[in-house]
């Protein structure tokens, strides 16, 4: 005789389902329900970095600082973090053609950008920072392709953060795409205007992890802990 246990239904109750018979109507509400929460926990991790008040801040600061200096390109927030993207313009470049020499237009952008930029590291957000080119082939004796070209711009924009803005290492990395991310051309877009806003550095600075040996977090944990222990002993 097979076991039941003491909270079981019965295989004869019409709440449970046979094989071969539709599902009650019970249990397309619940799995409704069930599609519906996975849906708005999705929408809440999209939308972390735009809830996020010290991400919103940096946004508004860089977006005012690309206004003075006069800087192409773009900021926006995504589901990854703040992503912040300077392209060239005219005469405002950021390296020597064919050098991974920072300008001192870029210079003083980075000057500006780094104060916003560090804070948001403090807060134990993740920088990656991403050198671009345009499509015209390079091969020097420095640089044998443009991989090796963006790789440099992006490393160089890396050491001055860290040398002349104390900027932790820990938190920023550099990257290069060469020309394979190129921006989409528009039909009536002039050719040398798309290549130098192709010539771009971007900026991603990623949504914080949380931490377990930070100590806020481990208070906050441990005070989490005693609270549910004098719940159990009550």
């Amino acid at each position: 005789m097979p076991l039941k246990s003491k909270d079981m239904i019965e295989l004869s109750d019409p709440r449970v389902a046979q094989i071969g018979h539709p599902a009650p109507p019970w249990m397309v509400n619940y799995a409704d329900l069930m599609t519906e929460l996975v849906c708005f926990y999705l929408i809440l991790y999209a939308m972390s970095a735009a809830l996020s008040k010290p991400m919103q801040e940096a946004k508004k600061e860089v977006e005012e600082t690309m206004k003075q200096e006069e800087v192409a390109g773009d900021v926006k927030m995504t589901k990854d973090g703040l992503v912040i993207s300077l392209e060239e313009q005219g005469y405002f470049v950021f390296f020597k053609s064919g050098s991974a020499e920072l300008s001192d237009h870029m210079i003083k952008i980075l000057d500006e950008l780094a104060p916003t930029f560090t804070k948001l590291a403090a807060k134990r957000h993740d920088m990656i920072v991403e050198g671009h080119t345009d499509d015209v082939p390079i091969k020097s004796l420095i640089f044998a392709s443009n991989w090796e070209l963006s790789t440099a711009r992006a490393t160089n924009v890396v050491q001055y953060l860290l040398q002349k803005h104390n900027y932790p290492p820990q938190h920023i990395a550099a990257i290069g795409y060469g020309e394979n991310k190129g921006l989409p051309r528009a039909p009536d877009e002039d050719l040398d205007a798309w290549r130098s806003r192709n010539r771009r550095v971007v900026f991603l600075i990623k949504n914080p992890t949380p931490d377990p040996t930070h100590p806020d977090e481990k208070s906050s944990k441990d005070e989490a802990a005693s609270k549910d222990k004098e719940k159990h002993k009550e």
